[in-house]
């Protein structure tokens, strides 16, 4: 009986930096929302009316309405739990890097890290162009680049069938 195994190009150290990356971008986007989710009349309100930079107008305008913000807290709370969720267990992983990548640059450009804009609220680790959120873009881009999650994660499941089904119909 033939074993199905999904092969892989990369050592063993590579798949485990890139799965421990991967849970643990995973487990900053589900603390995160689920703090925000378990902290009573949590809004970003404040936060978007005190954004600076050359979106502020945006972001701004998002919190002067109570529908778009009631909208834009309940996508930035779930977005969160379910980026994280997904990154943590290695389901869709990819696509989660993806969305955790946007959600990432609206926090960026909300507080840009850019002289001269007299940030210092909400910003934790402000320096000059590079802060914690871009940093974190790119380890999710490294996540899209070289994933981990069809070898380490649920997704391995969903490549198992596929490689299953494509063994057992040859074209």
């Amino acid at each position: 009986m033939k074993h199905n195994t999904i092969k892989s190009d990369y050592s063993n150290w590579q798949i485990s930096a890139l799965t421990i990356l991967r849970v643990l971008i995973g487990w900053h986007f589900l603390y995160e929302g689920l703090v925000k989710i378990y902290t009573p009349g949590w809004t970003a309100k404040n936060y978007l009316l005190n954004s600076v930079g050359p979106f502020s107008s945006f972001f701004k305008s998002i919190a002067q309405s109570d529908q778009i913000l009631n909208i834009a807290d309940t996508l930035n709370e779930w977005g969160l739990i379910l980026i994280g969720l997904s990154l943590f267990i290695g389901l869709f992983s990819r696509l989660s890097s993806f969305f955790g990548m946007a959600l990432l640059a609206f926090y960026y450009l909300s507080y840009p890290p850019f002289a001269n804009l007299g940030v210092e609220a909400y910003v934790e680790g402000n320096y000059w162009i590079v802060n914690r959120n871009l940093i974190e873009i790119a380890a999710l881009l490294i996540l899209v680049v070289f994933p981990s999650s069809h070898i380490t994660g649920l997704d391995r499941f969903i490549f198992l069938n596929r490689k299953n089904k494509s063994d057992n119909n040859p074209s």
